[in-house]
Parts: C-alpha cells; sequence; structure tokens
C-alpha cells in the first residue's frame, strides 16, 4: 500500500514519522533475533543484551542510569504508573496535584482517582498557558503524595519551570512527576539537574513506533509496580519485553539527540516563519500561548469566525495535516480543555488549530501550507453568520448566533450521549 498523494505533515506533537535508521535497527529482531530475552539459552541471552543496550541509549537521552529506566507501552502507562506507585507506597496520603492543562491521560485518571476516593488539584494557568508556582506551593498539602506538571504542553508547546517545581516538592518531602512526552529532540533532558522522582516518555514522538514508552524512577524511589506479572524490568514492570520496539526506542534516542540543534535552528525557523505568515496575512488570528517559552516546533493559532474542524477538513482535502489539539480527544465536541483553561472563549479555542513541524519538514511543505491557508480561512468565513464583515451580517445578531451554536453544540453532544 502506498499513499495516493502528497502529504504535507505539520501535525509532529500527534506522533512521527518512523526514522528509516530506526526500521533498520528493529528489523533484525522481527526476523532473525525473535526469542524472549528472559529465556535462560544463548538465543534469548543474546537478544536480552539488545534491550539492556537500548536501555543504555535511552537512558543517554535523560542523562539517566540506564537501571532507572522502566520500559513501558506508551506515555499513559508510564504516567497511571508514576500516580499509581505515589499512592500506593503512601497510603496515608490521598492527595494529588496536577495541571489544568496536562494531557488527558492525567487529566482522566485524575477523575479516575477521584471516583475512588482521592483528592486531585487542578492548578490554573496564566492567559499564556504559564503557572503560578506560588499558588502551587500554596496547593501543597500534609497529605500530598504527587505532584504532576507536564513539562512541555502538547497543544501550545508551553514550557514549565520542572526543576523549580520538582525542587519545592522536596523542600514540602512530595514526589514529582513530568510527563516529558514531548520534549525528547526539541529540549535537552537531564534528570539529574531536574530532580523529579518520575519521568515519562513516549517512543512514537521521536520518530519510533507507537507502542512502546519509558518511565523513569529515580534511584532509592518506592515503587509499586502498575502491572503484575514476571520479573521482567526487575519486577517494575510485568510482561514479555517488545524487543522490537524496544530496540527502535533506543536508536531513536540516539538520533533525537543528535537532531537536537535542526530542532532549535532550523525547525524553529520554519515554525517561526509559517506562524509570522499567518498572523501577517491573515486578520482576526492570534497566537495561543506564551511567545518564547515554548517548544521550537509548535504554532497554536486560533482563527476568528471560523471551525477548527472545517479548516482541518479543507486542508486534508489538499493533503495537509494539522490538528485542532491533542489526537487523544479528535472527535470531542467540547473546545480544547487547554485552550479554555487559558481563558479563550468556546468560539475562539474551536477556531483554534496547532501546527507542530519537524525534522522532515521542508521550506517546501511551508510554502505549501502558506499557499493554501489564507484563501481556506477566507473561503469559511464568507458563509459564516459570525463573522461580522459576512455581506448578510445587517441580517444577524452576533451575539445570538453565538448563543445559538453553543446550544446547538450541547445538543449535538447530548444526541451522541444518548446514542452511546
Amino acid at each position: 500500500m502506498s499513499l495516493s498523494k502528497p502529504i504535507y505533515y505539520f501535525d509532529n506533537n500527534a506522533t512521527t514519522r518512523v526514522a528509516p535508521e530506526v526500521v533498520d535497527a528493529m528489523l533484525p529482531f522481527l526476523r532473525e533475533f525473535w526469542g524472549n530475552p528472559s529465556s535462560a539459552y544463548a538465543f534469548g541471552a543474546q537478544v536480552h543484551g539488545h534491550v539492556e543496550r537500548a536501555r543504555e541509549q535511552v537512558a543517554g537521552l535523560i542523562h539517566a542510569d540506564p537501571k532507572e529506566v522502566v520500559f513501558t507501552s506508551c506515555g499513559t502507562e508510564s504516567n497511571n504508573s508514576a500516580f499509581n506507585s505515589a499512592l500506593y507506597m503512601n497510603p496515608g496520603k490521598k492527595h494529588v496535584i496536577t495541571t489544568a492543562v496536562e494531557h488527558s491521560a492525567n487529566m482522566n485518571f485524575g477523575e479516575y482517582l477521584q471516583k475512588r476516593g482521592h483528592d486531585v488539584t487542578y492548578l490554573p494557568v496564566e492567559s499564556d498557558g504559564q503557572l503560578d508556582l506560588h499558588l502551587l506551593e500554596k496547593s501543597i498539602r500534609p497529605d500530598t503524595a504527587l505532584v504532576s506538571v507536564m513539562m512541555a504542553n502538547n497543544e501550545t508547546g508551553v514550557i514549565f519551570p520542572i526543576a523549580e517545581i520538582a525542587a519545592l516538592c522536596r523542600s514540602r518531602g512530595v514526589l514529582c512527576h513530568t510527563d516529558a512526552v514531548q520534549v525528547p529532540g526539541k529540549l535537552r533532558i537531564d534528570v539529574k539537574e531536574l530532580g523529579v522522582d518520575f519521568l515519562s516518555l513516549s517512543a512514537h514522538k521521536l520518530h519510533a513506533p507507537k507502542g512502546i514508552g519509558m518511565l523513569y524512577i529515580k534511584r532509592r524511589t518506592r515503587f509499586q509496580p502498575y502491572l503484575i506479572g514476571g520479573h521482567q524490568e526487575r519486577g517494575r514492570r510485568g510482561g514479555t519485553e517488545s524487543v522490537a520496539n524496544i530496540v527502535a526506542f533506543g536508536r531513536a534516542a540516539e538520533l533525537a539527540q543528535a537532531t537536537l540543534e535542526d530542532e532549535n535552528t532550523r525547525v524553529r525557523a520554519l515554525r517561526d516563519r509559517l506562524e509570522q505568515h499567518i498572523l501577517a496575512t491573515i486578520p482576526n488570528t492570534v497566537r495561543n500561548g506564551h511567545r518564547d517559552l515554548r517548544l521550537p516546533n509548535t504554532a497554536n493559532i486560533a482563527f476568528d469566525f471560523v471551525e477548527a474542524e472545517a479548516v482541518l477538513l479543507l486542508l486534508d482535502q489538499l493533503g495537509i495535516c494539522a490538528s485542532s489539539g491533542s489526537a487523544c480527544t479528535t472527535g470531542s465536541l467540547d473546545p480544547s480543555h487547554v485552550l479554555t483553561a487559558m481563558g479563550l472563549p468556546p468560539m475562539r479555542a474551536r477556531g483554534s488549530v496547532r501546527f507542530s513541524l519537524g525534522i522532515y519538514n521542508t521550506d517546501a511543505d511551508v510554502d505549501y501550507l502558506c499557499a493554501k491557508l489564507p484563501p481556506i480561512i477566507q473561503r469559511l468565513r464568507d458563509i459564516s453568520p459570525l463573522n461580522p464583515d459576512h455581506p448578510d451580517n445587517d441580517k444577524y445578531d452576533i451575539a445570538k448566533a453565538r448563543a445559538d451554536h453553543e446550544r446547538e453544540q450541547a445538543a449535538e453532544k447530548e444526541r451522541e450521549v444518548v446514542a452511546v
């Protein structure tokens, strides 16, 4: 099977193309070295050696000891495992703190914990997506078991001061976890400098396959496995190791370190050129999130008077891939919880599109998007009754039209719930 038309990919925060070097590294473990790494015979032991080599490579990516690296199935499992362990190992503590802009892996697990009798504080953020550390400090209680704050937001790219947060947690005797899934290859990660107790990664965000992740567990941190099974991963995660994916993760970790400069120079320049073109040529647009304190590849732009889903549909017809937020919330009728937490009105949040670039993007990709996007926005605004410049705007009460639109969205959501 092959693609029928060219793809212009601007959704690297959702997933990334598997690097050719990574494919080459994993193929022998699908064709030849397919033994179980836990087996006692030489064939299995040989495979086990490659797993440990990959562990060293991934540990090198975050400047950790290989013994502090536990392979998981994904970032979600890693996040859930950190939460679960912190609470299990501290049975007298029933409180966790996270932010209102976390990935759904944390937001939904927080809701699950609340149903089981735990107390969860979701810290608000400022209009630029930044966190008030004074509010975090005030929120820590004697029964707080864990503070979990993402290193960089998946929708806006906004970066959080994890080293300061971890230092605050240490001073209060509270465990600290960070979801760093979006960061490898874009920013340098050093767990010793950060001072966190737990850190989560997912390989498919750094040009490796889906289905393999990692949880860093700081040395001497008490830990309760989330998956109970055999003695794999030194007893910290049951289940036969996915060897080919683990080897792929290791190779991708090496590549991520090698492409760090490219992400922060060429890719950043592409992102800036795209963003500046959009803001300069398309009226009634605004950047969402801090201008400087964000990942070098991410631009989240609000287009007033249009729905992001309509924009994405028309872009898709031209072979352009972008998103309106996290891929894990695709299909939701609600505006982005990240943008809502930043104070964006629902209509502006629904008109926001995320463009996330990567090392395989080119100047030609950006030129193509810059040429195709303005007429798409204009086309949608021309037919939108919410646009003050609509030729029939004298026939519309804009405030009423917005309210009607909100009611229609709510009714559609209710119909979906009833259908389920």
